[in-house]
């Protein structure tokens, strides 16, 4: 059976709501973060409590994630899609008008469930409607939203705290939903699968059950002294379980939740342990440098998210460019450029120091965005493109959740890292804190270690430069881990030609 193709301004009317939808929700992983003390203060909330308007859009967009593989399949990816930015977009306006914590954690969870498939589905879509020959293309249009929009989460959301308000974060949404809706209603084709699969209730329970308890486990861990908790404790044990019981069912029975014949394939297998392993190193990285240009450089929001925009320039620049030269040179070459970007510009991070100049930052987050930019989007390809046709819903969708499972796990392990350096670093400062010491004598004639004035004063020092070498401390630690990961490339298959493609879902 001959695949037919879209002709071009038809390709591009379809790519166009696909696109803008999944931006939209990649943009959503980190636009409210820089607007969370603003929310915070808004809406009455402690510390522990306004993470819940994180933690809930990441647990439910968690649990969601592999779901849309399968409803794809059952009710055709036009149906899905239009409902789910339905969803997302309406969720987006009750976040927006939210007046207390309850009301926003529900709409955020809501916002997260609804924006999973969108993602995934896009990317699935631009596989179908673009020949073999320009799958470097498409997975280069892709990368750009799917990549940057992280990126300039932070940016957008740090413009729009500071010149409207933290309601603007969510609004913004509203009008691109719209636009996205209206557009897939006019152009998406519909898909769905000839054979309808039977909905496997009991794997995605332990699916769910597994994700939610690993969420609920990164994100509290920090706050409760990590596996020092009871409630830490259980939710290991729960997670644990579960993915015994995945794991069982999966090799035991038919027609599962998650598919084995996915890990069959070498390239899908090891390209999605490389897209977890770039959670730490391209993903998790991000929020750490915003957060010490804010807190430790003093830069405003607007100017903190001005300093990140040359990193999603570089990721941009770097996907344009591969888009040419993909399929052309050897696709681990590209991969292994792309670590070697990303490690030296984590080793130039581990040279700053408090004193820092601006432009000294923009041009090293161009560099960490080049590096991003030449992961992405050779993975991305090699990784579909040995990939069976008809396994594309599901390998979308479970490649799309590796990448967020990545993403939470490395947030959390270099967190809990950098406050490991941070407070080593304030033990062997302190110790040197002493009236005799000749440097406490230069750098502070004035010190009186009996006044309360001077204490506080070198007290806030000592934090300030202790922060910073834990942040240091954790690019050089990332640095090391962008280096093991070159071995793994070696494992990727460089896919040739392919002689014939599986029929494809009927498309009406």
């Amino acid at each position: 059976m001959s695949q037919t193709y879209p002709d071009p301004f038809r390709r591009f009317m379809i790519t166009l709501p696909s696109m803008l939808a999944s931006t939209m929700v990649a943009v959503d992983i980190t636009i409210a973060n820089v607007a969370l003390p603003h929310m915070q203060s808004a809406l009455s909330a402690s510390s522990d409590q306004i993470v819940w308007v994180l933690t809930s859009y990441l647990i439910a967009g968690a649990i969601a994630t592999p779901l849309s593989g399968w409803l794809a399949g059952r009710y055709g990816r036009k149906l899905v899609m239009t409902i789910s930015v339905i969803g997302f977009t309406l969720a987006s306006a009750l976040c927006g008008a939210a007046n207390d914590l309850s009301t926003i954690v529900i709409a955020r969870a809501l916002q997260g469930a609804s924006g999973a498939a969108l993602i995934p589905l896009s990317q699935a879509i631009l596989l179908d409607i673009n020949p073999p020959e320009r799958l470097a293309r498409a997975m280069a249009v892709f990368s750009l939203g799917s990549m940057a929009g992280p990126i300039l989460g932070p940016s957008v959301g740090g413009y729009l705290t500071d010149a409207l308000s933290w309601r603007w974060v969510f609004f913004i949404n509203i009008p691109l939903g719209i636009a996205s809706f209206l557009l897939m209603l006019a152009f998406l084709p519909e898909s769905k699968n000839e054979r309808r699969v039977r909905f496997d209730m009991f794997g995605f329970v332990t699916v769910s059950v597994a994700l939610a308890a690993l969420q609920l486990m990164l994100d509290r861990g920090e706050q409760l002294d990590w596996f020092e908790s009871a409630e830490i404790q259980l939710y290991a044990v729960i997670m644990g379980m579960a993915t015994y019981l995945t794991a069982v069912h999966m090799m035991t029975a038919k027609d599962t939740f998650l598919r084995p014949e996915l890990f069959k394939d070498r390239n899908f297998a090891v390209g999605s342990l490389v897209r977890a392993l770039l959670g730490v190193v391209v993903f998790a990285t991000v929020p750490l440098v915003v957060v010490m240009t804010q807190s430790l450089l003093g830069y405003s929001a607007f100017r903190t998210g001005m300093v990140g925009m040359p990193r999603a320039l570089g990721t941009v620049a770097a996907t344009m460019l591969l888009a040419r030269v993909v399929g052309k040179i050897d696709t681990r070459l590209i991969l292994g450029i792309g670590l070697l970007f990303s490690a030296v510009s984590m080793l130039l991070y581990a040279r700053m120091d408090l004193y820092v100049d601006q432009d000294t930052m923009l041009w090293v987050g161009f560099v960490q965005g080049i590096g991003g930019g030449f992961v992405f989007l050779p993975l991305s390809v090699m990784v579909f493109a040995t990939l069976s046709d008809r396994l594309r819903n599901e390998g979308a969708a479970l490649f799309s959740l590796t990448g967020n499972i990545g993403n939470a796990i490395g947030i959390s392990l270099l967190n809990r890292e950098l406050i490991h350096f941070t407070a080593a670093s304030r033990a062997h400062l302190v110790e040197g804190v002493r009236p005799d010491n000749p440097i406490v004598q230069y750098g502070m004639p004035d010190f009186d270690a009996g006044s309360a004035t001077s204490l506080a004063q070198i007290n806030g020092e000592i934090l300030r430069q202790s922060a910073m070498v834990g942040n240091v401390d954790i690019y050089y630690l990332v640095f090391f881990v962008s280096l093991a990961m070159m071995p793994l490339v070696l494992l990727l298959r460089t896919p040739g030609p392919r002689a014939s493609r599986e029929p494809l879902p009927v498309m009406e």
